[in-house]
């Protein structure tokens, strides 16, 4: 197995774990080792109430066989202690490790996703993503915790019993081990067959794991469209898929074991028919016989197991192939080293350059986009749908990037940017709000995890949460709830405004912040987003204009490129596509 890819680039990141795998190997060798000796006590014990005082431990120097069955007592407890004592070794070794590296490949899988650029995303299911950073990590975690020991455990039994058949009867030693390299050819032969069975096991565990994820985030719409039996039956298709991947592995898996006992039926009854006559003719001894008659058993049954070994290592080598492909999946985003400091970002402007983007399969969003966003300007940005206008904020966060032409803050294209700097000094409020499932108070808190009590209130404060906060029975230890569905669209918003506050970046983005929220709730809105945008540089995407009318300078997007520049006063009065907006939106004639 080792020759396997998957267990190659496993064992490669595991690397610094080798001397932890080195002392559980040794324990479960040791622990099997001692589990073999046993048959041996058996033997001499035969021997010595045949033989008496012509027994093996006589010739030692024993010659009463009543004190040679006190010696054979007392190794047996002490051997059995030993037995005992390496199970736990290696017990408490393997299931750690299992742990640790399942943790470890958790986390680093998370990490790597936590760096791809937004398109990554886009390109695959969010639930094939969880079933990987779950299902696939923990079919590891089985195989380690119990499949490795396994695979030692029987490697050394062949190797231990092989030797002691050697050294009493070679002749038997050939009949015994002969099916042995059947069992192997054929496991490797199963092996070959399965992978390719439980990678389409994991496959359909990833798909059915996406349509999960989806059908319970849409619940609402779901039942609202009282779509349930249509979902049902998606769901049904889905898991006869997976159940026929199962099926299919199964088949082939179940029948190992069955086909194994009859090879190992050969074996063993060449020992016991080559090994009794031996013994009738004085060629063997009683106790050797009896040695032999139980080691092949002890050497021949625990390949049985080798069925559900393979199995395990197999669902787990496919797992592996998924979170490792994953973990080694290049970074799309590539960054510099570039840390201007807070007074140079806050001082400097944002320039497009000749900016020109287009979605894959997509037509072009901007074709050659020039423009400038002041340091300390608030920027309203307006256009009909799919103009631009959130494409625009994907690609100054690097969400994104131009297919042809530049971004520069602080005289230096983005990409030379360190992206945490790049990140940091901007704070985002989406159309689509993230709620953490914890206390109201943190989940402001997560835009500075470092802020005071009395910042995260200031902060709520202008962006006027505190008075609908402090009107709930547990105000500010209130938990949202996952994705915060405790709350209203109207107070969800406030709280992304508040935690963007607390950011304090210089650059503050917000995306439809008002979209989704009632005219009372808007107007509230609107004040903290008059208090928050003084002194700083803001961008305003707006579908409602009532949001942008305050601004410094409001931008329509159209047809990849800006069609109109200007304050709102100076953009009603051109009577082009603002003006034609805002008669729309208000009723009253241009």
């Amino acid at each position: 197995m080792a020759e396997s890819g998957p267990f190659r680039r496993l064992l490669g990141h595991m690397g610094g774990h080798r001397g932890t795998i080195r002392l559980a190997s040794l324990c479960s060798v040791t622990n099997k080792i001692w589990d073999l000796a046993p048959p041996l006590l058996i033997g001499l014990a035969v021997d010595v109430v045949v033989e008496r005082e012509d027994s093996f431990l006589a010739s030692l120097g024993i010659l009463d066989p009543w004190h040679q069955l006190i010696l054979l007592s007392v190794l047996t407890f002490a051997i059995w202690g030993l037995e005992s004592l390496f199970e736990y070794f290696y017990g408490v070794l393997w299931r750690n490790l299992a742990q640790t590296v399942q943790h470890e490949l958790r986390l680093d899988t998370f990490a790597h996703v936590q760096k791809q650029g937004m398109g990554w995303f886009d390109e695959r299911q969010k639930g094939d993503i969880l079933a990987i950073l779950n299902d696939d990590v923990n079919q590891l975690e089985r195989f380690l915790d119990k499949g490795a020991n396994d695979l030692l455990q029987v490697s050394t039994t062949v190797v231990v019993v092989g030797a002691v058949f050697i050294a009493i009867s070679w002749q038997v030693a050939l009949f015994a081990v002969l099916p042995i390299p059947i069992i192997v050819w054929g496991s490797f032969r199963y092996q070959r067959s399965l992978e390719p069975r439980y990678a389409e096991v994991r496959k359909s565990a990833g798909a059915m794991n996406a349509l999960l994820e989806n059908d319970l985030s849409g619940m609402s719409t779901i039942q609202s469209f009282t779509a349930e039996d249509r979902e049902i039956k998606r769901v049904e298709a889905l898991s006869n898929v997976y159940r026929e991947s199962n099926r299919q592995a199964i088949r082939l898996s179940a029948a190992f074991t069955p086909l194994i006992r009859m090879a190992i039926l050969c074996g063993f009854t060449a020992t016991l028919l080559l090994g009794g006559w031996m013994t009738l003719e004085d060629e063997l001894a009683v106790g050797a016989y009896s040695v032999l008659v139980f080691m092949t058993q002890r050497l021949l049954w625990p390949l049985t197991r080798l069925g559900e070994t393979f199995d395990l290592y197999q669902r787990a080598m496919a797992s592996s192939t998924r979170v490792l492909d994953v973990l080694t999946s290049p970074t799309e985003v590539v960054q510099g080293d570039f840390t201007p400091e807070s007074p140079i970002i806050e001082a400097s402007p944002i320039v497009f350059k000749d900016v020109d983007f287009s979605y894959p399969g997509r037509g072009p969003v901007f074709t050659g986009l020039n423009l400038e966003l002041r340091a300390g300007e608030t920027v309203g940005v307006v256009g009909s749908t799919g103009a631009g206008k959130t494409t625009l904020i994907r690609l100054l966060l690097r969400f994104a990037e131009p297919t042809n032409g530049s971004i520069l803050w602080a005289g230096q294209p983005l990409p030379e940017w360190s992206l945490s700097r790049l990140r940091s000094s901007m704070a985002l409020v989406d159309q689509h709000i993230t709620l953490f499932p914890t206390t109201i108070l943190e989940n402001i808190r997560y835009g500075n995890p470092n802020a005071t009590d009395e910042a995260v209130y200031e902060s709520a404060k202008l962006a006027e949460v505190t008075e609908f906060v402090e009107a709930l029975p547990e105000t500010w230890a209130t938990l949202v709830g996952e994705g915060g569905h405790r709350l209203s669209g109207g107070q969800r918003q406030r709280l992304a405004i508040a935690r963007a506050v607390l950011k304090n970046a210089p650059l503050l983005i917000l995306d439809e912040a008002t979209s989704a929220v009632d005219n009372e709730t808007e107007a509230a809105l609107q004040r903290s987003i008059n208090k928050i945008t003084q002194g700083r540089t803001a961008v305003i995407i707006a579908h409602r204009l009532s949001t942008v009318r305050n601004a410094d300078r409001i931008l329509v997007l159209e047809n990849g490129g800006i069609r109109e520049d200007g304050n709102h006063d100076e953009l009603v009065k051109m009577g082009g596509a603002y003006s034609r907006m805002w008669a729309v939106q208000t009723g009253v004639s241009a």
